[in-house]
């Protein structure tokens, strides 16, 4: 039998200190890969429409069909003092035709308040066929105590929808979109909804 030598106690402590190291980068992959899991999740949705995800496109499509869709406008608040409708329940939009509609929301409160809106579309089937090109939701937004504003959201359903089992016979999709709580951004220009050259912009409420 082996007897043991001055040397062992540190290839013992060698030996578990490798074996900390590679647990150490084993775990900090998993909270990385978990952290990571959330903006590729919600990459993966935007790009598949999956579970009534509404995707966001750079252009609008070159052909508009005579097909008709009824696109009604749900909207909500969570945790937020404000006051949020669509200007018009629905519209009818032509597959293919970039269509413009405002939204009405009112900081009831004393104080400033900012908020960031979620969004999906049912049936969820619709959700691959539904692009926004400009949305008041891919930013925060911050209103002033007992401030209203208007903000626009630019959509279009695919000239496509309806011509698939998943989508065949539907008449009407909804558009639902839900105001949280956020944090603001930091006051470097970039908060609230940017309006590039040409494009609609948030307005004061009339």
């Amino acid at each position: 039998m082996s007897r043991p030598t001055a040397s062992d106690p540190r290839r013992l402590a060698a030996r578990n200190a490798r074996l900390a190291a590679i647990c150490g980068v084993v775990f900090a992959s998993m909270v990385g890969m978990a952290f990571a899991s959330v903006p590729l999740y919600r990459a993966f949705c935007q790009a598949t429409g999956f579970g009534g995800t509404v995707r966001r496109a750079a252009a609008a499509p070159t052909v508009v069909s005579d097909r008709t869709v009824v696109v009604a406008f749900d909207t909500n608040v969570r945790g937020l003092a404000w006051s949020f409708t669509p200007n018009v329940p629905s519209q009818v939009a032509r597959l293919g035709d970039s269509k413009l509609a405002f939204f009405k929301v009112t900081n009831n409160s004393d104080q400033p308040l900012t908020g960031r809106a979620v969004y999906n579309v049912t049936p969820g089937s619709a959700g691959y066929f539904f692009s926004k090109l400009e949305c008041f939701c891919f930013k925060n937004q911050t209103l002033a105590a007992h401030q209203s504003a208007e903000f626009p959201v630019v959509y279009f359903v695919d000239p496509r929808f309806g011509l698939d089992d998943d989508t065949r016979g539907i008449s009407q999709i909804t558009l639902s979109y839900t105001f949280f709580p956020a944090k603001p951004l930091a006051a470097n220009g970039s908060q609230g909804y940017s309006n590039p050259a040409g494009s609609a912009a948030a307005r004061p409420a009339s």
